[in-house]
């Protein structure tokens, strides 16, 4: 029995005493290594995503129109639009009323001009005709004083009143004409600068009109812009009155996205052509990608009273991803190889 108990206590002590089995540990994939002496650096900064191609869409300035104008239509947010389609539309009777009306006015010009035209030719006709009398006059006076040897000195002296008379006639018949000449055009001008500038008000309507319908200058995604209305911040909706020069949306191509960022100016001498980063969201942790330097500014610029240098710099992302919006706080990561 005694022997018994002994073996089973050094049994219990060796297992014991035995160490534990090793872990196998997943290692991670290794990086690849810099090339032959070459050292590798992380500069890590902070950016903002932004699009490659974006336009930013305004109320439209209205001519002749002061004040704020109606958004009677706008697309909704995150929309996914062609080029040439529909974003907004702003109330049109106003530009409605005032081309009906400019309208009727232009064609009421338009049959003056042609009535006085037609005027002046019979004026000028009958003028014409009016000076051809007088000089008729005339010739006949003077063909009477070539018969003064023949005549009576009451009848020649008479011949020669009338000669006198019928040339001041004709050079009173030639100044006036000249004068009501130069009237009747200037009447003729007035009527058609009249009718000019009228024509150039139903140009400047139609104008208003195209540029009351707003239509998308590129393809893309629409993102509306925040304004104040009604006391607090929102997107503009149908019914408010905007003010002419004020943001309403943006549309983006989310096929080509940036990452604003900069870099101070110790590591700013390795920012070179071709290098690469890693672009981290801050709004969703888990995903990673690839960029590309894309544009990276020579000069670099400082925050006021600050001796620190940054130089401004882009870096494209190499993946699309519908979750890549403008606006994106990221974590950037440059790989930077030097000697």
């Amino acid at each position: 029995m005694v022997l018994w108990k002994l073996a089973l206590c050094l049994t219990i002590g060796l297992s014991c005493s035995r160490p534990p089995a090793p872990r196998v540990a997943h290692a991670k994939e290794p990086e690849p290594a810099p090339a032959p002496g070459k050292t590798r650096r992380i500069i890590r900064s902070a950016g903002t995503t932004r699009a490659a191609r974006s336009y930013t869409v305004q109320t439209p300035r209205i001519e002749g129109q002061p004040g704020r104008i109606t958004l009677v239509r706008i697309i909704a947010n995150g929309s996914v639009v062609k080029e040439g389609d529909l974003l907004a539309e702003f109330d049109q009777v106003q530009q409605l009323d005032l081309g009906r009306d400019t309208a009727a006015k232009f064609d009421d010009l338009s049959h003056q001009i042609q009535q006085k035209k037609a005027q002046n030719r019979a004026d000028a006709a009958r003028r014409t005709a009016e000076m051809r009398e007088a000089q008729a006059e005339l010739s006949k006076a003077r063909i009477e004083l070539r018969k003064g040897s023949v005549l009576p000195e009451i009848d020649r002296q008479k011949n020669e009143v009338t000669a006198e008379n019928a040339a001041r006639r004709v050079a009173s018949l030639e100044k006036s004409h000249a004068a009501r000449d130069r009237a009747d055009a200037a009447a003729l001008r007035i009527l058609e600068l009249k009718g000019d500038r009228q024509k150039v008000g139903l140009e400047r309507v139609e104008t208003n009109l195209k540029r009351m319908v707003i239509k998308a200058p590129l393809a893309g995604m629409v993102a509306l812009e925040n304004i104040w209305r009604s006391g607090t911040m929102g997107p503009a909706q149908e019914g408010d009155q905007l003010y002419p020069g004020q943001s309403m949306l943006r549309i983006f191509d989310p096929s080509q996205m940036l990452v604003q960022t900069t870099v101070n100016q110790a590591d700013g001498a390795r920012l070179s052509a071709g290098a690469k980063a890693k672009i981290r969201l801050d709004a969703y942790p888990g995903l990673e990608f690839d960029a590309v330097l894309e544009y990276a500014s020579p000069v670099a610029a400082s925050a006021l009273d600050s001796p620190i240098r940054f130089f401004p710099a882009s870096f494209r992302i190499l993946k699309t991803d519908p979750r890549i919006l403008p606006d994106l706080s990221a974590a950037v990561d440059i790989v930077s190889e030097g000697s």
